[in-house]
């Protein structure tokens, strides 16, 4: 697709910019417990404000269903952003009418406003044109640095860019390049690396991509079940057997496609499942009746890293193994050094992100080895899924 960003923005000095970001931060007690998605977005509020725009931001904040919930008030999150930023930010205790419009009207050039939760309005996630016609109201130029909202076609998200001159943040920018540079017109041979508990929650995303990848590697308890579709007996492991036709059905889409599916070698099994079980390591036909696959063994973990040395492109999407709790965190841990040793390497480009992603590379120490890591979960998996995203198409020329 193409899009502007914001090198195509010219003489925005005195222009009120409307941007909508993602300040959804994790609080305890009214602190922010992790400012990763904060950071994410300075760079595009630095350089408007730099060019003399009046920077307004737009965000939502946990889903208080258009009704004004004290608790999901954004109002916490501004001297945050100001702190980060190292310039006040100011606040609006609402994101349309009379409020936003006095405090817009009050900024400097150069002024960063951030307003109230867009979802305190049910128009914002209805859409509704009304409703996107009041954000635009008060802007002059728009652009979208939430690709973690892109999936939603709300009215902060869509429909507002559909009103106003629409333009990609410095974040959604580096998101769609690194996306596109993964699986839009990737360098060949593709690899994804897919794990997590269920199959069922990743059909889409399996059907998918055996259609665009050269190699899928499936690992974590999805891998169970896939096995358990071959014959193999997974005793009692994590295993959803009422979907064995299903795992057939993508194994033979993959052969078709020619796919090479990578299933584990060897497991690594346990009777607990908790930290530091007793545990062992075993062939696919030697698994206990009473035992859980909680890992995959050395066999594995050298099949995997010799996938990704064959690569010159890896998607990575969930963990092999049952990485929260040692030692089950071996594969996932050596895979994802691996990885990051190429990437460094200039071997490979390498893209991840979605669900327990970002915190299983960050647990290997791996993360700021890969060529680029998404911290959007649904966006993200949609966009695997070969989903069409309405933020997204929204900014599309």
């Amino acid at each position: 697709m193409a899009f502007k960003t914001l090198d195509d923005l010219n003489n925005i000095s005195g222009k009120r910019v409307l941007v909508r970001v993602d300040l959804n931060v994790p609080m305890d007690g009214g602190r922010i417990t992790d400012t990763t998605r904060i950071e994410r977005v300075l760079p595009t509020i630095r350089e408007l404000s730099e060019k003399g725009a009046k920077v307004i931001l737009l965000a939502h904040f946990g889903r208080p269903k258009g009704e004004r919930v004290a608790d999901m008030s954004l109002a916490p999150v501004a001297p945050a952003v100001a702190e980060l930023l190292g310039k006040p930010v100011a606040f609006a205790d609402d994101c349309v009418g009379g409020v936003a419009t006095e405090m817009v009207n009050a900024m400097s050039d150069g002024g960063v406003l951030l307003l109230e939760n867009t979802r305190y309005h049910r128009g914002e996630e209805k859409n509704d044109p009304d409703f996107a016609r009041a954000l635009a109201a008060n802007g002059d130029i728009y652009v979208n640095d939430a690709f973690s909202a892109a999936h939603r076609a709300h009215g902060s998200t869509e429909g507002i860019a559909r009103l106003l001159p629409a333009y990609a943040g410095r974040t959604m920018q580096a998101e769609l390049e690194a996306l596109g540079s993964a699986l839009g017109d990737p360098v060949r041979p593709v690899l994804a690396v897919v794990g997590g508990a269920k199959v069922s929650s990743k059909i889409d995303l399996l059907e998918n991509l055996v259609s665009r990848v050269d190699m899928l590697v499936i690992g974590g308890g999805m891998a169970n079940t896939f096995l358990a579709a071959k014959g193999t007996d997974v005793g009692k492991s994590l295993c959803e057997h009422d979907l064995a036709d299903t795992a057939r059905k993508i194994m033979v889409a993959a052969e078709a496609a020619n796919c090479d599916i990578v299933l584990p070698d060897d497991a690594v099994v346990a009777r607990e499942f908790k930290a530091g079980a007793a545990n062992e390591t075993v062939e696919l036909d030697a698994i206990p009746s009473d035992g859980m696959i909680l890992d995959v063994g050395a066999a594995s973990i050298e099949t995997v890293k010799s996938k990704i040395d064959s690569a010159k492109t890896l998607v990575w999407n969930g963990p092999l193994g049952a990485f929260e709790i040692e030692p089950f965190d071996k594969a996932t841990v050596a895979a994802a050094k691996h990885a990051a040793e190429n990437t460094r390497a200039g071997k490979l480009n390498s893209v991840a992100g979605g669900g327990d992603t970002v915190a299983a590379l960050n647990h290997a120490g791996a993360a700021e080895g890969f060529s680029y890591v998404s911290t959007a979960g649904g966006a993200f998996l949609e966009w695997l899924e070969g989903k069409e995203l309405p933020g997204v198409k929204a900014l599309d020329t």
